[in-house]
């Protein structure tokens, strides 16, 4: 909340949560509207059409800041009366052990996340999400500061247990669906954020999926250079892509065994 202080507009979208979160972003001025939790792709879907003040929006998570370039530079754009844009990605910096881990995490990875709201959708997707833009979509040059273990790795690997779940779903429709044919060339996109959806679904169909994605973020992305905080994060990126290929493969067999 405090990070976003120099909005007069700040929305709280709550899945009703126990923890206190509504009443302290309401003390602080917020508004609050609450849904209940199905799924992420829905979950933003549902976000976007509350009643804003505002036709833009900077969609944040709570475990994220953005930096004051970033503010000063969103400022500059949406105040401008001839803005033909509909979105802007932007990058995030993430954090461990007390650092920006920039090789590891694979940066930079762009993100839509300042957008008019009007003019975007979320397709239906269970986690990892992607905001479907048929306007133009512009980069910004601040970054996101995400803090995404600022409630310790306790916390770190319950969400991602959650979200093996349900990415191993969405493994699991690409992989059954005749009509969603992959092809290579599609890696070689022009636009980032599509770039790197194509890469992970590439990812599905390929053997020794957490050995490659150790190799591919310590080695290949050059995590090394993180020191010890990096070979640590390129580690539990590999456990994640276990967790994946574990839930995958355990839907399957109680697919075959219902049979």
């Amino acid at each position: 909340m405090q990070s976003c202080s120099w909005s007069d507009d700040i929305l709280v979208f709550d899945s009703h949560s126990t923890d206190g979160t509504t009443e302290k972003a309401e003390a602080l001025g917020a508004r609050v509207f609450k849904r209940e939790f199905d799924n992420y792709g829905a979950q933003r879907e549902a976000a976007r059409g509350l009643p804003y003040k505002y036709p833009w929006v900077l969609a944040v998570d709570a475990d994220e800041r953005p930096e004051p370039e970033l503010v000063d530079e969103m400022f500059q754009l949406v105040r401008q009366p001839d803005q033909k844009h509909a979105a802007f990605r932007l990058r995030r910096k993430d954090h461990f052990m007390g650092r920006w881990i920039k090789y590891s995490t694979l940066y930079p990875s762009w993100f839509i996340r300042l957008y008019r709201h009007a003019e975007i959708f979320y397709e239906p997707r269970a986690v990892h999400e992607y905001p479907n833009v048929p306007g133009v979509v512009g980069e910004l040059h601040g970054h996101l500061l995400h803090y995404s273990f600022s409630k310790g790795l306790e916390e770190w690997f319950v969400k991602h247990c959650r979200y093996a779940t349900l990415e191993a779903q969405e493994n699991l429709k690409l992989l059954t669906d005749s009509s969603a044919g992959f092809q290579l060339f599609q890696i070689l996109s022009r636009d980032p954020v599509q770039r790197r959806r194509k890469l992970k679904e590439l990812s599905v169909r390929l053997p020794f999926r957490p050995y490659l994605r150790f190799l591919y973020s310590y080695i290949f992305r050059m995590g090394f250079l993180d020191g010890l905080a990096g070979y640590r994060y390129a580690k539990m990126l590999a456990m994640y892509e276990q967790m994946i290929v574990l839930n995958l493969r355990d839907i399957q067999y109680k697919s075959q065994n219902q049979t």
